[in-house]
């Protein structure tokens, strides 16, 4: 379960502001998820409970922003989202195709005091 060492490594990102910024309890923590990274985010929450659990952190509320598969035909320029990684330009038909959005997998925000 790869999301446990990806939860371990965002609150660490969590708890360096936290100290940075002299506050102690963690009330929310909003995260963006790209479809690319093959993260479940019932997974990830499962992780942020069990690594919260017992800490000032134990309550906070996750966030999982879910980011769509956003692509760009190279030949027509057309933008559309997509579900399976492998397909084709719905408007030429190319798969001359790159990626716009998908990848994140980011700390967008936190709340604590």
């Amino acid at each position: 379960m790869h999301e446990m060492s990806i939860i371990m490594s965002m609150m660490e990102i969590v708890k360096y502001h936290m100290m940075e910024n002299r506050v102690t309890h963690l009330k929310k923590l909003k995260i963006r998820v790209g479809k690319l990274t093959a993260v479940e985010p019932q997974s990830l929450m499962f992780c942020f409970e069990v690594y919260t659990h017992g800490t000032s952190m134990e309550g906070a509320f996750l966030e999982i922003e879910d980011v769509p598969l956003l692509s760009k035909c190279k030949n027509c320029k057309d933008e559309f989202y997509r579900e399976e990684f492998f397909s084709h330009c719905p408007v030429c038909n190319s798969d001359f195709i790159e990626n716009i959005s998908g990848h994140e997998l980011d700390v967008v925000s936190m709340e604590a005091e």
